[in-house]
């Protein structure tokens, strides 16, 4: 997911999205704990899109404020 595709996307939509990759997350940590985890990368890759979508939330809220 690029940030393009999340500025074409209205907030309600990204928050749903946040949401879901929040829960994936952690069922992910819960998978790393138990040692069930067998792709790793994917942990850094929830992350940063979480990190992506909360700063395009931030951004559509700014340009609404103006």
């Amino acid at each position: 997911m690029n940030a393009k595709e999340l500025h074409g996307k209205t907030p309600e939509a990204l928050r749903e999205n946040l949401v879901a990759l929040k829960k994936e997350a952690f069922n992910l940590r819960f998978q790393a704990a138990t040692n069930q985890l067998e792709n790793t990368a994917r942990m850094r890759a929830v992350r940063r899109d979480v990190a992506r979508i909360k700063t395009v939330l931030v951004q559509k809220a700014a340009e609404a404020a103006k």
